[in-house]
């Protein structure tokens, strides 16, 4: 019998608030179940869900309720554009 070569799910979800001065936060990231619960979760509440393995990988590096550090605010600003994109109504890159 082979191995399953099925990738074990990885989610990372961030809080972001443009009125504030501070960086996205995470706010939660699990593996396996947890992730799969984390996506549901965010399908359920309409929130969109970008599928990055190499971004989760860095983001979940990060601690639970810590601000992304400046080395991924790039990745953050790419996020956030494809954020912007979605509300208006453009179709994601």
């Amino acid at each position: 019998m082979s191995p399953d070569r099925t990738p074990t799910p990885r989610a990372v979800a961030l809080s972001y608030d443009q009125n504030l001065p501070a960086a996205p936060r995470v706010v939660a990231k699990g593996v396996g179940e947890l992730a799969e619960r984390i996506l549901a979760l965010a399908d359920a509440a309409g929130v969109p869900v970008r599928r990055e393995p190499e971004l989760v990988g860095w983001l979940g590096s990060i601690e639970l309720g810590a601000h992304l550090p400046e080395e991924l605010w790039a990745a953050a600003a790419e996020l956030l554009a494809f954020l912007l994109e979605l509300e208006d109504g453009a179709p994601p890159k």
